[in-house]
């Protein structure tokens, strides 16, 4: 589930895995094992986490939450000024702010609708189709092929597909795609993390009558507020700090490996902790897109 992050840094939403590969190999330490492990975990845990505040608060609920936290996160790391920022810095972050806010929103709409496994997996196309997009490699093709058997796997017609969660989930990767491309630019014309802080703490005021109007129709219990919270905590906060740490640690291309298994993780992390079981086609389709992915970046040139 990511968050704005900045163009040099990854979260649980990485640059395109092309940018991220290089060819110079380097050791990863078992600190950047342990950290790369517990910000995939988080981002999964906190997404069931705060999927169990759906009943009462709704996705929306939970979406104005997450987006508060991330703001009050990022806004503390990266120290905007707001008040120097030019029409050419701003509209690139205002642009930012709304895919962000519709990335989360139709992720953890998907995820009420279809699980949390398969939401994250039809997400996870976007970077990867920006990464595919970018080279003319014949492994690259073949990595397209893949996924997209991958895809069709999953979204194979039966009589219990939800076709609605499905399309939303597709919707997350169309932002996610969007939201690498326009925090590249935000990167380049605003310097350090202000453009990310800037665009998280717009989407939060975007999302700040939703929250008031969720609140007044349907007043959190204490439970559902406190998972909401936990979710923004577990899948951005930490998430944020801890890739931080990482990309300080751990070369671009394990970096970018290990992203590739989050969706594994949110169909085990759905599995355990949400009791949503996934079928061998299911499965299949999982195993296809992160292959297809992992394929990419291990035969990655310059």
């Amino acid at each position: 589930m990511p968050e704005v992050a900045p163009a040099h840094a990854s979260t649980s939403t990485p640059l395109p895995t092309r940018e991220l590969a290089t060819s110079q190999p380097s050791r990863v330490g078992l600190a950047g094992v342990a950290t790369m492990t517990g910000s995939g975990l988080s981002n999964q845990i906190g997404a069931a986490i705060g999927s169990l505040a759906f009943p009462v608060i709704g996705p929306v609920g939970v979406v104005a939450v997450r987006q508060y936290v991330a703001a009050v996160v990022l806004f503390a790391v990266g120290r905007p000024r707001l008040r120097e920022f030019t029409w050419r810095q701003w509209w690139p972050v205002l642009l930012l702010a709304v895919v962000f806010g519709t990335m989360n929103l139709s992720l953890y709409t998907a995820i009420d609708r279809v699980g949390l496994g398969l939401a994250v997996t039809l997400e996870f196309l976007g970077p990867l189709s920006i990464a595919l997009a970018a080279t003319r490699r014949r492994v690259d093709a073949c990595c397209a092929l893949i996924a997209v058997a991958g895809v069709v796997t999953l979204m194979r017609p039966r009589p219990s597909a939800d076709y609605p969660g499905m399309g939303l989930g597709l919707l997350a990767a169309a932002c996610w795609g969007s939201y690498i491309l326009l925090n590249r630019t935000v990167g380049r014309r605003i310097p350090g993390a202000q453009g990310p802080a800037a665009a998280a703490g717009a989407s939060a005021l975007m999302f700040l009558p939703v929250g008031i109007a969720v609140a007044v129709r349907h007043p959190p219990t204490l439970t559902a507020a406190g998972c909401a919270v936990a979710a923004g905590v577990l899948s951005s906060a930490v998430p944020y700090l801890a890739d931080l740490f990482t990309l300080r640690r751990v070369p671009a291309p394990a970096f970018g490996l290990f992203m590739s298994v989050n969706p594994v993780l949110a169909a085990v992390v759905g599995w355990i902790g949400l009791g949503q079981r996934l079928g061998w086609a299911e499965w299949a389709g999982i195993g296809a897109v992160v292959t297809a992915n992992a394929l990419s970046i291990l035969t990655a040139q310059d």
